[in-house]
Formats: C-alpha cells, sequence, structure tokens
C-alpha cells in the first residue's frame, strides 16, 4: 500500500472499532490487529489513539453538516424543508451507522458539549434564519426564533437517536411524523404563548 492508502485503510479500521467500543475501551492494538499491520504504523500516521479518532469524527461531521446543510439551503416550501431535513438525516444514520454511532455514542444529545452537538448548534443557526424570516411573515416575534430552532433541531436529533437502535417503523414514516410534529406546531403557534395556571385542577379539553 502506498502510505495514503495505509492511512485510508488505517480510518476505515478506526471507525468500525470505534462505532462498536467507543473511544475509551478502543485500543491502538485492536486498530493494528484489525489492519494487520504493527502498532507503530498507527503512531507513525496519526501520533496515537486520540489523532486517529479525531480525524474519524471530523469526516462524520462534514458529511452528517453536510447533508443537513443541504437540506436546508434551498429556497422550498418551509414544510418541504423539515422534511428533507429530517430525511437527510435518516439518510445518513441508514447509510453511515458507524458514523452516527461514534457522533452520539461519545457526544449524546443529552450533553452540552462536543462536535456532535457543537454540529447542531450550527444546524440550529441555519434554522433559525429561515424560521425568523416565517415568523416575521405570520407577525409572530421573530426573536423567539432562536428557541424555536433549538427545539426543531432537538427533536430531529434525538427522533434519530432512537431510530438509529428501533430502525421501525421505516425512515420515510419517520420523516412524515416529525414533519406532522414540527410543521403543524409552528403552523399553529399562538403569538403570545402562556402556561395554564399552575397548581389547579384546569381543563384542558381533548388533543
Amino acid at each position: 500500500m502506498t502510505s495514503n492508502e495505509r492511512r485510508e485503510q488505517l480510518v476505515a479500521v478506526a471507525r468500525s472499532v470505534f462505532a462498536e467500543k467507543g473511544f475509551e475501551p478502543a485500543s491502538v492494538e485492536e486498530i493494528a490487529a484489525r489492519a494487520e499491520v504493527s502498532k507503530p504504523v498507527v503512531y507513525e500516521h496519526f501520533g496515537g489513539k486520540e489523532g486517529i479518532y479525531a480525524v474519524v469524527v471530523d469526516r462524520e461531521v462534514k458529511e452528517l453538516s453536510g447533508r443537513l446543510s443541504a437540506a436546508l439551503n434551498v429556497r422550498d416550501h418551509p414544510k418541504r424543508i423539515v422534511e428533507r431535513t429530517a430525511l437527510a438525516l435518516l439518510d445518513y444514520i441508514e447509510e453511515a451507522e458507524d458514523g452516527f454511532r461514534i457522533l452520539v455514542r461519545d457526544s449524546p444529545v443529552a450533553q452540552a458539549t462536543g462536535p456532535f452537538n457543537s454540529m447542531l448548534g450550527d444546524i440550529a443557526g441555519n434554522v433559525e434564519d429561515l424560521l425568523s424570516a416565517q415568523f416575521e411573515a405570520h407577525d409572530l416575534d421573530p426573536q423567539t426564533a432562536t428557541l424555536y430552532a433549538q427545539m426543531l433541531v432537538g427533536m430531529i436529533a434525538f427522533t434519530g437517536q432512537w431510530w438509529l437502535e428501533a430502525k421501525e417503523p421505516d425512515k420515510a414514516t419517520v420523516a412524515a411524523h416529525l414533519t406532522n410534529l414540527g410543521w403543524n406546531g409552528l403552523r399553529g403557534m399562538e403569538r403570545t404563548p402562556h402556561l395554564q395556571t399552575l397548581g389547579t385542577e384546569t381543563n384542558l379539553g381533548s388533543v
């Protein structure tokens, strides 16, 4: 193998190991053994486990971020943008399951830091821009777009984590239901929402 070919082989092997075990349990020894090379070869190319992990994570973040950004950055009806964004995430999970496992295992949505959540923050910024324009057009407060963008992106990301293991219903059905909740919820928003009286029995009516 050439040096570049060996490097790509090691990245592919490491990606599989990290997806299977997570960062902490994975070892340079196992990566080297699966690649059928000596440990010094891994150190020569990446300097250690942290180095090769950083390369793997960076590639996955760029791939997923690219897919989500492409779905968002198209002039279209907002409902179809929500549909495409949900499908983009589910497509990535289906086609790059190992990559998604790496991103969410060591940086779950519940944590505030990590490459996955940093990427979601960037995506939420794009969603915020989209929502701000729609809120102004429908006489809603555009300053709340930041909050709703976080809600929408979080809903899609957390559902993706669940679907990674559940694998059913099919991704089109999941995307349709995500869109149903996200779009119909946004479409029917009150201009000044408020909580029902707390601490008393309140008849909320039917759903």
